[in-house]
């Protein structure tokens, strides 16, 4: 008998993944806890695809974790994450059911998989606020000043990363770092995935139907509950693109065109993380998704059969 306690599934955006979740919950007796860093916040739904209907199977409600878990206009962040995943885990194998891992936030998945308890240093305001002076090859120097111990899981590439790579070493430096007990996760893991032409087409339909049923009502009715614009532009995408638009600075065409292309772009991002995570030993089994969602089904169903 296997001794998996987690089942995975991951993929880029709107690939089907929370379809498959749905099916896989229902069938082998599962809850689902999602791993997607903007559908935590309350009246985010259009935007962030989050669909509850897609929750219910056969006219039974799948219960599902880590939706709607804090008001929009908040931060919310890996470690934050971590502690909630760990208490809806034990939570989900307290009633002897199989959690089931479910998004396309790979920086949350990816945390729990290889246990970086460095995502729990706090963060340094007055320190960030003189290394945003810095170019990232300045940056860089100043990472390298740190002992190697301190550096070793740093992340180069991008300004933004290397700041936080600087801020733990520089935490490191001056506090001891108490481990924390956790669970251990032995998981098993499933990704989807389409070709690139496949993965635009759903993009973009999806893109289309979201902007004809409510997005940027959505938008504008978080900006009268009092969520910034600069909050909504922090989130990304849809909010970023579609406050530019609100503030009249593009028209309708150049939103659904410049957005479309951003969240190609993004699902582009997705796999290559997804990529790296496979080469940091993380081992995904991956199914190709054509649009004939039974056969997905059938394929995950026997995965999960034989490994889990």
């Amino acid at each position: 008998m296997s001794d998996k306690n987690l089942l995975i599934i991951l993929g880029a955006t709107a690939v089907g993944k929370t379809q498959l979740a749905v099916q896989l919950a229902n069938t082998f007796d599962g809850e689902i806890i999602s791993a997607d860093s903007r559908q935590v916040f309350k009246g985010m739904d259009i935007g962030t695809g989050k669909d509850l209907s897609e929750y219910e199977i056969g006219g039974l409600k799948i219960p599902y974790h880590l939706i709607d878990i804090k008001n929009a206009g908040e931060r919310y962040q890996v470690n934050a994450f971590k502690e909630d995943f760990y208490k809806a885990f034990e939570l989900i194998s307290s009633k002897k059911k199989i959690p089931i891992l479910c998004g396309g936030t790979g920086m949350y998945i990816h945390s729990l998989l290889q246990n970086h308890e460095l995502t729990a240093i706090p963060v340094n305001d007055i320190l960030r606020a003189t290394l945003l002076q810095f170019d990232k090859l300045q940056l860089q120097n100043k990472l390298n000043e740190y002992p190697v111990a301190y550096i070793k899981q740093a992340d180069l590439s991008s300004s933004k990363r290397l700041i936080r790579a600087i801020e733990i070493a520089e935490y490191l430096s001056n506090n001891e770092q108490v481990p924390i007990s956790r669970p251990e996760i032995k998981p098993f893991v499933i990704g989807l995935y389409n070709d690139v032409e496949t993965r635009r087409a759903k993009i973009l339909k999806r893109l289309d139907d979201r902007l004809a049923n409510g997005l940027i009502a959505e938008v504008k009715t978080l900006l009268n509950q009092g969520v910034s614009a600069e909050m909504l532009v922090f989130y990304g995408l849809e909010y970023k693109f579609v406050v530019s638009y609100l503030n009249n600075e593009i028209d309708f065409g150049t939103l659904r065109e410049r957005l479309g292309i951003a969240i190609c772009q993004f699902a582009k991002r997705q796999m290559t993380f997804f990529r790296k995570m496979e080469k940091d030993g993380v081992q995904i089994n991956w199914i190709e998704v054509e649009g004939y969602s039974e056969e997905v089904s059938r394929k995950a169903m026997e995965l999960v059969e034989h490994n889990f």
